[in-house]
């Protein structure tokens, strides 16, 4: 999977299954209004009409299911028939995991998805969740040469007419590809590797690629200039801690966004240390800002017409002789003070120090922070929906929305300060940064900590997404977030697709047709 080129394209030509195996994929009944004249270039001649058809007819999805057409160089596989309200349409999940089990092997191949035309862009990046580019493995190395992997769509529905550049850009499927495959990989990567300064590497190689030089503190600049949530974090480790910056400020823009993620490399828990079961896999703990990384990087080549920035929080939060310890008082960008009483509650303290930073210096409208922030949010939003905190209702139903059109689901946490922040009192500092109760919305109150920093007064728009639990799936990270960014933002995209699937735009998918669309589409048996 590691050296898979996906290419994404109108048409992917005519070729046998010996040639170039083929994955062929989608809802049952949409391969049912595909004609065979559509199919046929890539399956014949091993694979004739009444075996195309007889397949079909022997799909059973519940909620999925595939059939062999030849051998093992030919497949179609079948889409639930119906998801729920709170699913995507594009049963994105179950793309990827049919991706992963049925695509057959080769240098060569081909996957033709069948789907409704304001699915294509959750689908693409589904795939891309299932093509993972890291890996240490010794036999990987001496398989260093290219894979390709075709991808064409053939669209059903009431608009049935192909795909082109006139309609969507192949190009915004393949950033976006790009932008998943680029967050996974860094979450992929264990800290030896992925430490600050590369991952500083990485913000930087994404400004060349754009144009922008980053800006950069760190170290003991960040402590000088009161960054005492990032410095406190990351002051232990070998690799300085560092707050960095990409901005993208066009002519003409009418309002400044910023991303803020949470980009923990290696999380110890610090003092209040993590047992041997629960410290794997603490290397996924910058996953907000590898998705802020790859959704930036993607959305500023397809063209962003507002100002955009991009902070992120980077810390490794480690033991050593200057770690922070309980009872420590650390005061952060905002001014205020912070008793720690949880060195593993850290991720909330390096995003304060972000969003402050974001109201204050950049001046931005809308701020949407992004983090693996607790281990509650498994518990109250599950493992594929991330759990959503904000003081603006309507950015609450976007969010929603936006993850249904993009495949990254989402889902509302409670926003209620007046009865949860309470949790935080201190009798030493402004605030605690760890509750008293946990049995007391532990995700909600998490967000709050780092909403109270910027005011639960101040007038902007502020998102709290934590994606602890979707960031991975098994001991592979999925990109998650990069696709929710895009198309949460997609109304401020200068690309047609961004504009149709987000849910902000003037031009969005809440008109009655696509609604009655999702209702049927979403009808469970």
């Amino acid at each position: 999977m590691a050296n898979v080129v996906l290419e994404f394209k109108a048409n992917a030509g005519d070729s046998e299954p010996q040639n170039r195996p083929v994955l062929i994929l989608g809802q049952q009944s949409n391969l049912q209004l595909i004609t065979w004249s559509q199919i046929k270039g890539k399956l014949e001649p091993v694979v004739t009409k009444e075996v195309w058809q007889a397949a079909l007819s022997a799909l059973n999805p519940n909620p999925t299911d595939s059939c062999p057409l030849y051998l093992n160089q030919a497949v179609v596989a079948a889409l639930p028939s119906r998801v729920s309200r709170h699913n995507s349409p594009s049963s994105a999940h179950f793309v990827s995991r049919l991706v992963r089990s049925c695509l057959p092997g080769g240098n060569t191949r081909c996957i033709v998805m069948v789907c409704e035309r304001p699915d294509v862009f959750a689908s693409s990046c589904a795939i891309a969740r299932a093509f993972p580019i890291f890996s240490r493995r010794s036999t990987s190395s001496r398989r260093a040469e290219k894979k390709h992997v075709s991808v064409e769509f053939l669209i059903v529905g009431q608009d049935k007419t192909p795909l082109d550049s006139a309609f969507v850009s192949f190009q915004c499927l393949s950033h976006a590809a790009d932008g998943v495959r680029l967050a996974a990989r860094i979450v992929d990567t264990p800290c030896n590797e992925m430490n600050t300064d590369t991952f500083l590497d990485e913000v930087q190689a994404v400004g060349r690629d754009l144009g922008i030089t980053p800006l950069i503190i760190r170290g003991e600049e960040l402590k000088q200039k009161g960054f005492g949530g990032i410095y406190g974090v990351g002051k232990a480790a070998e690799h300085p801690p560092a707050l960095a910056v990409l901005s993208h400020t066009p002519d003409g823009a009418t309002q400044t966004i910023a991303w803020v993620g949470k980009g923990i490399v290696y999380d110890t828990g610090g003092l209040s240390i993590k047992g041997k079961t629960t410290m794997p896999g603490m290397k996924r703990d910058c996953g907000g800002a590898a998705a802020i990384l790859g959704a930036f990087k993607a959305t500023i080549k397809q063209g962003f017409k507002d100002n955009l920035h991009a902070v992120f929080c980077l810390a490794e939060n480690s033991v050593g002789p200057i770690a922070t310890r309980p009872d420590d008082i650390h005061t952060l960008y905002s001014g205020k003070t912070v008793e720690i009483n949880n060195t593993d509650a850290e991720g909330r303290l390096v995003l304060a120090d972000g969003v402050v930073y974001a109201s204050k210096d950049l001046s931005a409208d809308i701020i949407l922070d992004m983090a693996t922030l607790t281990g509650a949010q498994g518990i109250s939003t599950g493992k594929y929906h991330a759990a959503v905190m904000t003081n603006n209702e309507v950015w609450e139903a976007a969010c929603m929305r936006a993850g249904r059109s993009s495949g990254d689901l989402a889902h509302p946490l409670v926003y209620c300060p007046e009865l949860h922040f309470s949790e935080f009192t201190s009798a030493m500092a402004d605030m605690k940064n760890s509750v008293a109760d946990r049995e007391n919305a532990q995700s909600s109150c998490a967000g709050l900590f780092i909403g109270s920093h910027l005011g639960f007064d101040w007038p902007g728009v502020w998102v709290h997404v934590d994606i602890a639990s979707p960031v991975h799936a098994g001991e592979r990270a999925t990109g998650f977030g990069v696709a929710l960014l895009m198309a949460l933002f997609g109304q401020a995209s200068d690309d047609s697709m961004l504009n149709k699937v987000s849910p902000l735009g003037a031009t969005n998918n809440t008109t009655e047709e696509q609604e009655e669309r999702d209702c049927k589409r979403r009808r469970l048996v």
